[in-house]
């Protein structure tokens, strides 16, 4: 009898255990995905800027219609990626192209912002120098969201790989995160310019 009392309290730790290990995975797994939904919230704000701002240079850069043609280009083309990625956040290919694509805005309106400076009328706009500044707060939030995410996601993954949680990982099939990851281009590893 007193075996019997020993084997079903193990087996109700176990139990207890492994429901502990399960739900820390899933809260850790909530944790992420809220991080990349903050993430989403400031890209999306920086998608809003971007047509703004195309609009006032348009004014001034009239001879430059290929360089904020690529502008929107690359926005409209981050905004399908983003939205790819924000539908699983743990994706890896999802996740890699959002960041190539988020690269390839940062790139072409670093073109946009370098070729600004050839037209002091424009660097002196009142719109322009506000929808710039409003820009750079939002990639300084981004920048913070991204750090954000990266944690959670590196917390995930290292609680997926310990053991004996990786058992249980294994078990209820729980995928690892994808890191943001800058793009390899050292090109499109430079900062956003929007200095006027």
């Amino acid at each position: 009898m007193v075996t019997w009392i020993v084997l079903a309290a193990l087996v109700l730790l176990a139990v207890f255990w492994a429901v502990g290990v399960y739900n820390r995975l899933v809260t850790l797994r909530n944790r992420f995905k809220n991080g990349f939904a903050q993430i989403d919230v400031q890209l999306k704000r920086r998608y809003d800027l971007i047509p703004n701002l195309v609009e006032t240079a348009r004014g001034y850069i009239k001879h430059e219609r290929e360089t904020l043609e690529a502008v929107i280009a690359a926005r409209n083309q981050a905004v399908g990626a983003n939205a790819r990625a924000a539908g699983n956040p743990a994706d890896a290919a999802a996740m890699q192209q959002m960041a190539a694509a988020e690269g390839a805005l940062s790139s072409s309106l670093g073109r946009l912002f370098a070729l600004s400076e050839a037209y002091p009328d424009l660097k002196a706009n009142q719109t322009m120098m506000q929808l710039s500044e409003e820009l750079t707060s939002t990639e300084n939030r981004i920048a913070f969201a991204r750090q954000a995410f990266n944690d959670g996601v590196t917390e995930y993954n290292t609680a997926l790989e310990m053991f004996p949680a990786s058992l249980i990982a294994g078990m209820f099939h729980f995928a690892p995160g994808q890191l943001l990851e800058a793009t390899e281009s050292p090109q499109e590893r430079q900062p956003v310019k929007v200095s006027f």
